[in-house]
C-alpha cells in the first residue's frame, strides 16, 4: 500500500514570528487519521522570522532531530550545548530523562527555514544526549544517503530508535531504488521541488506513506530534495 498525502492536506499554524506546516497532529492540529506513521510521530516544517525563535521549553522521552534548508538555527540547551545548525548539518538530540533547550534565529534579516522531527524512543528514560554531524552535498547527490540511524553506521547520527532516516538530492536522470522490508513501514517526505516516487508524482511538501511494500524507487526528479524513512510497524 502507497498512500500520497499532499502538502496542502496538512495542518497549519501562523503565529506571526513562526509558521509552521505539522504533517502529523501537533499542539492546536488534530487529526485521529494522522497520528503518526510507525514510530515517526512529528515533522513540522518551520519558519523562524528574523530575530525570533522558541524560548527555553523541555521534552522527555523522544529522539528530535532538526534538518535546517535555509537559514541558520541557534540550538542551547541544559546538557550545555550551544551550537550552530547551518544547512546541510543534522541535529540528534535525546530527550531521554528529561532535557530543556532554546531554538533561535538571530539573523537580522533572513528567515531560518528546517524540519522539526520527533521519532519515538525505543529506550525512556536514558541520559539525555546531544550529536550533530554534517552532510555534504555530493554524498545525497542521486542517492539516498544515510544521516540517522541506530547504530550510527556510515557516520550517521545515533538514534535511539527502530528507525533509520536517509537523505537525497534528484534532478534529471538520477535516480534510485532500495529495497524495502513489508514487515516495516516507510515514510517519503519531499523538502523541495519534484519527484517521482513509485510512480507517483510529488511536489514540495508532499508525502508518501508506505506499508507492505518490497521496493521504493526515486526518479525523475526536478531540483528534488528528499527525506526517507524506514520505520517500526
Amino acid at each position: 500500500m502507497m498512500q500520497i498525502r499532499r502538502s496542502d492536506a496538512r495542518g497549519y499554524a501562523d503565529h506571526g514570528w513562526l509558521k509552521s506546516y505539522h504533517s502529523f497532529s501537533f499542539a492546536d492540529y488534530f487529526d485521529p487519521a494522522w497520528m503518526g506513521w510507525g514510530n515517526l510521530r512529528v515533522i513540522n516544517e518551520d519558519r523562524i522570522a528574523p530575530g525570533t525563535g522558541f524560548g527555553t521549553h523541555g521534552h522527555r522521552d523522544m529522539e528530535i532531530i532538526s534538518y535546517v534548508l535555509q537559514g541558520n538555527l541557534a540550538h542551547k540547551d541544559s546538557m550545555g550545548n550551544v551550537k550552530g545548525i547551518p544547512p546541510g548539518d543534522v541535529q540528534r538530540m535525546s530527550a531521554g530523562s528529561g532535557v530543556r533547550h532554546s531554538e533561535f534565529n538571530h539573523a537580522p534579516n533572513d528567515t531560518t527555514h528546517f524540519l522539526q522531527i520527533w521519532i519515538e524512543p525505543n529506550q525512556r528514560g536514558i541520559e539525555p544526549s546531544y550529536e550533530q554531524k554534517g552532510f555534504a552535498e555530493a554524498d545525497k547527490r542521486g542517492r539516498l544517503r544515510l544521516v540517522a540511524s541506530p547504530d550510527g553506521r556510515d557516520g550517521s547520527v545515533t538514534i535511539h530508535a527502530d528507525a533509520a532516516m536517509y537523505a537525497g538530492l534528484f534532478d534529471g536522470a538520477e535516480a534510485a531504488q532500495i529495497a524495502l522490508d513489508p514487515k516495516r513501514k516507510a515514510y517519503v517526505h519531499l523538502v523541495r521541488g519534484q519527484l517521482e516516487v513509485n510512480g507517483q508524482r510529488l511536489a514540495g511538501g508532499d508525502a508518501a506513506v508506505l506499508d507492505g511494500e518490497t521496493s521504493l524507487t526515486l526518479d525523475k526528479g526536478q531540483d528534488a530534495e528528499v527525506l526517507v524513512f524506514d520505520l517500526a510497524h
